[in-house]
């Protein structure tokens, strides 16, 4: 610290800085928070099980409905057919789990001018939440195995010219595949990146445009729509997995379903703050656990497209 150049005003400036002179300096109260994903999981999940769990390991024995045999009668009949019933199982298993970390100085509680340890636990729940709804629809897509429309290495050509599939046929071969399956429609749900329903908005200018996100224009929940389309609720998401891997050809996958197809449940979501024996700091840390498991594959259907 020393004088200001030529002067005896004090200036609490570091001695031998390039600038010698103090400037004072405004940090706002008000910090840029980062982009936020939507989280669509818990929306088209079902969560039945979720009392039946309390912590990382424990398992849920699901009893399938078992399927009885119908034969023909005729009189005098002596002899009849028995099903044998069997207590075939799932199992959601909640073998899932993220945590986070981190430290907050005494000297920054103190004379920050903001709450880091707030703002930082704020962003740290988004990311597991993230993390969550990243993980549960992967898991979906991948047990989709039932009922598909197109593949990796030779998908359906989504577009508008004259070899392509319209986008809105796409969801409608994706409906029919769930009628096919007898799957109920109420609560059927499709959820796909944000590519998709910038092709579907091409179709007709009145397609999505009717009473679009309740008339405000933003996602919420990742809900694109209030009302259906095909029969589906509507759902955009940039955690669908995109295809991946060799002879790939495909570029986006369309994912829909029935509220009874996936169960999800967390057992745990803890936040605590504890001391840091080698420093003056508060640790910070959070765990949430968590299982999924595709209960009716036969409720999902997914379309492998290609958008040029």
């Amino acid at each position: 610290m020393g004088f200001e150049a030529g002067t005896t005003n004090w200036n609490p400036a570091t001695t031998g800085q390039t600038n010698s002179f103090w400037l004072p300096e405004v940090f706002s109260k008000k910090v840029q928070v980062a982009f936020r994903k939507s989280a669509v999981a818990e929306a088209i999940c079902n969560t039945d099980y979720m009392g039946e769990i309390s912590q990382f390991g424990d398992t849920v024995n699901i009893i399938k409905e078992p399927t009885i045999t119908v034969e023909d009668y005729t009189r005098s009949t002596t002899s009849l057919n028995s099903t044998n019933l069997t207590d075939e199982e799932l199992v959601l298993q909640i073998d899932q789990a993220k945590y986070f970390q981190f430290k907050v100085d005494d000297l920054e509680k103190r004379f920050s001018h903001v709450n880091w340890q707030q703002i930082a636990s704020d962003n740290a729940a988004y990311q597991l939440k993230d993390a969550f709804d990243s993980n549960v629809i992967t898991a979906a897509v991948a047990g989709a195995t039932s009922n598909t429309y197109g593949t990796d290495s030779s998908p359906i050509d989504t577009g508008f010219d004259t070899s392509e599939i319209d986008p809105l046929d796409v969801l409608a071969r994706l409906a029919r595949l769930l009628d096919d399956q007898n799957v109920p429609e109420e609560n059927r749900w499709v959820v796909a990146k944000p590519e998709f329903y910038e092709e579907l908005a091409k179709t007709s200018s009145k397609l999505m445009s009717v009473d679009y996100n309740q008339g405000n224009g933003g996602l919420r929940n990742g809900l694109v729509a209030s009302g259906e389309l095909r029969g589906f609720k509507m759902y955009k998401s940039n955690n669908v997995p995109t295809p991946s891997g060799s002879g790939v050809t495909a570029t986006h996958n369309v994912l829909a379903g029935h509220m009874s197809a996936v169960s999800c449940a967390q057992a745990l979501s803890t936040v605590e703050s504890v001391r840091d024996n080698n420093s003056f700091k508060d640790i910070v840390r959070g765990l949430l656990v968590w299982g999924r498991k595709v209960l009716r594959p036969e409720a999902l259907a997914l379309a492998k497209i290609k958008i040029d």
